[in-house]
């Protein structure tokens, strides 16, 4: 492992980011490690444009930029639900499922009207996570998370966000949108954690933090 990719106590970490809820889910995660986290919105640099055609893609799109603008190491994440009956979709374009507006009611609706369409019996589907950790020199890092579960309707819950009250995990009675972001997000050395982004998250503390 490069040293320079090393998180330790005190650094200072850009995500690149401009979602609220993205920022918190984050600072969850990182609170036990001391770095200093401060989101690209609150640095007011722009959003990159993602023209990625996969995750993976647009993590470091979004990733570059931001380390970039800032002159910072900087993380960002790429994700979504990608639905089997829907051939994967809305996959790199959950979020624009949602609208210009990002409301994410407009986005579940639009999920469910569309499984309704297709009359599809078969609602599974995961969330995908991709983090990328970038260097200002152009270096990067790349992580991967999968939560595979059952869509639900109508949505169930008003914690996490995005398409949360719609997933339930497998192994669970309860959505995303009901569980505490401790229970979501909770994982050690050999338990990865439930959520998409806290498995990534697992790889990526096991090869950067201390």
């Amino acid at each position: 492992m490069d040293d320079a990719f090393k998180l330790t106590p005190g650094t200072k970490l850009v995500l690149a980011t401009h979602n609220g809820g993205k920022l918190r889910e984050f600072k969850d995660l990182f609170a036990p490690f001391g770095l200093e986290l401060v989101s690209a919105g609150e640095l007011g640099l722009p959003e990159p444009e993602e023209t990625g055609s996969t995750f993976v893609e647009n993590a470091r799109l979004k990733a570059h930029a931001a380390a970039s603008g800032a002159d910072l190491i900087a993380l960002a994440d790429d994700s979504g639900l990608c639905v089997d009956a829907l051939d994967g979709k809305p996959g790199i374009h959950t979020a624009r499922w949602a609208g210009p507006g990002r409301d994410f009611a407009i986005g579940m609706k639009r999920v469910e009207d569309a499984l309704q369409a297709a009359n599809a019996s078969n609602r599974r589907g995961s969330f995908n996570a991709t983090l990328c950790l970038a260097l200002p020199d152009g270096r990067d890092m790349i992580f991967e998370g999968r939560a595979d579960g059952t869509l639900v309707w109508p949505p169930r819950g008003d914690l996490g966000f995005g398409f949360d009250p719609t997933f339930m995990p497998d192994g669970f009675d309860i959505t995303f949108g009901e569980m505490p972001a401790e229970a979501k997000h909770a994982w050690a050395p050999g338990r990865p954690g439930l959520s998409h982004r806290a498995r990534a998250f697992a790889k990526l503390v096991e090869a950067c933090c201390e």
